[in-house]
């Protein structure tokens, strides 16, 4: 049996208000809060569950460069139009890295400026 990813960990000026963002995004809900003022988000099964959850860890200080991990979504309920539409209303930004415009894929930044890229292909839900 090979390894498998139990939570994905993003330092953050405010875990709170990326949490909340994040929950929405994915339907998630906050599954603990910490003293140090970090927060747990994932599905309601918890850790272990059927995807990893997301651990925001307080940083008053960004991480120097570029963050070279990013996460990509594929909607499951709504074509990449409507989707497109509600993360933009959530708080998403577009992000500009050199695209051409004839990609199939969205880059998008969230709250805090981490980058991720909504997809076209609709995957069905858990």
């Amino acid at each position: 049996m090979a390894c498998r990813i139990g939570e994905l960990v993003l330092g953050c000026r405010d875990p709170e208000s990326l949490a909340r963002f994040w929950c929405e995004v994915l339907g998630f809900v906050v599954l603990d809060r910490y003293d140090d003022g970090s927060v747990e988000i994932g599905t309601p099964e918890g850790f272990g569950g059927p995807q990893p959850t997301i651990f925001f860890s307080r940083r008053d200080e960004p991480e120097k460069g570029k963050s070279r991990l990013h996460i990509d979504l594929n909607p499951t309920d709504r074509d990449q139009d409507a989707e497109l539409e509600r993360l933009l209303e959530l708080g998403a930004r577009r992000a500009d890295i050199g695209q051409t415009g004839e990609e199939s894929w969205h880059v998008l930044t969230d709250p805090e400026g981490n980058e991720f890229c909504l997809l076209k292909a609709r995957l069905n839900p858990l």
